[in-house]
């Protein structure tokens, strides 16, 4: 198994400067090194030079990053007009600021502090706490439903450990949003290791045969990085065979109310319902704001991606596979 960990030692440093000079690729340095190809493109990128890449230089830029961001810094005017910046127009969480700040080696505070800023903010009656996805409350989600028997279905339980442990790109999480009185619909697909979102309303609602060809088309861009495709047991889903066919692709289903073995699906719906409250008609909502909160979602950074933005990942993993 990699260590995923970010940190490199000297030693890798030096591995992989050795390395470069002997026209090793990413992928064989990364095996070398036991770190992932994202970790490998940063280091190179970050920590290189005019005249190409240095063990010992890339080794001071790091521990100079590494004390700079160290000390315990102070809340700036300038630190706090990028944070109602980023959190008021982005609906960036104060960990994404923080983090976000950090691979750009901007200054910022903990996101600790952030917190501390929006509370009194709130106590002030301010509104920066109404940009944040849970407005500093925690909310439980109810389970129940009915159970829907779909025909022919694919088990999560045969779903190899590839897709499981998210060792590549290209699986997806679908799941449907419903509006109030459970009137209009919106279908989400989420990429399973970037959390690369695709959001579409549906003309029809959650109508299977509808909601199959939204799908298809939904996804035919992305099609060769369509290589599964898991849902839950909503009757929308009806038609998974033809979905599956359209796009060559393998259908899974979760089982009935584990809505955590579609966790990646579950955490960007709730990040979609920051902008389209529970019990809102959808109808107050056309395409183009539905399109606008995809482009936002993935322009978030994400901690799971060491703070890069879903799209330009999925946009590397599509066309320079070598940079991921």
């Amino acid at each position: 198994m990699k260590n995923k960990n970010k940190h490199l030692t000297s030693e890798q440093r030096y591995t992989i400067f050795r390395m470069l000079q002997a026209g090793c690729t990413r992928k064989e340095i990364c095996t070398a090194t036991g770190k992932d190809k994202s970790v490998i493109c940063l280091e190179l990128k970050r920590n290189s030079h005019k005249r190409g890449y240095s063990p010992g230089l890339a080794q001071q830029y790091a521990d100079e990053r590494k004390e700079r961001f160290n000390r315990k810094r102070k809340l700036t005017e300038q630190m706090k007009q990028k944070i109602i910046k980023e959190l008021t127009q982005e609906q960036w969480s104060p960990e994404q600021i923080v983090g976000k700040s950090k691979r750009d080696g901007c200054p910022m505070v903990s996101h600790e502090t952030i917190y501390q800023l929006i509370r009194k903010d709130k106590a002030e009656a301010g509104e920066l706490y109404q940009h944040l996805r849970h407005r500093l409350k925690h909310r439980k989600r109810p389970v129940g439903g009915k159970k829907i028997l779909i025909p022919d279905k694919l088990s999560i339980d045969l779903r190899p450990a590839v897709i499981n442990n998210k060792e590549r790109y290209g699986d997806w999480e679908i799941d449907t949003i419903v509006g109030k009185e459970n009137k209009g619909a919106i279908l989400t697909a989420t990429e399973r290791k970037t959390g690369f979102l695709l959001m579409k309303k549906l003309p029809k609602g959650k109508n299977a045969k509808d909601l199959a060809i939204e799908l298809f088309y939904l996804l035919l861009p992305y099609k060769k990085m369509v290589l599964s495709i898991t849902s839950d047991n909503g009757s929308e889903f009806y038609e998974h065979k033809k979905i599956a066919k359209m796009l060559h692709t393998t259908f899974y289903f979760a089982h009935p109310y584990s809505s955590w073995e579609r966790g990646v699906n579950e955490y960007t719906n709730k990040l979609i319902r920051q902008y389209i409250p529970k019990k809102e008609s959808f109808s107050n909502y056309d395409d183009e704001f539905i399109k606008n909160i995809q482009y936002k979602l993935n322009r978030r950074p994400r901690k799971l991606l060491n703070f890069d933005e879903p799209y330009k990942v999925i946009a590397r993993a599509m066309y320079l596979p070598g940079c991921i």
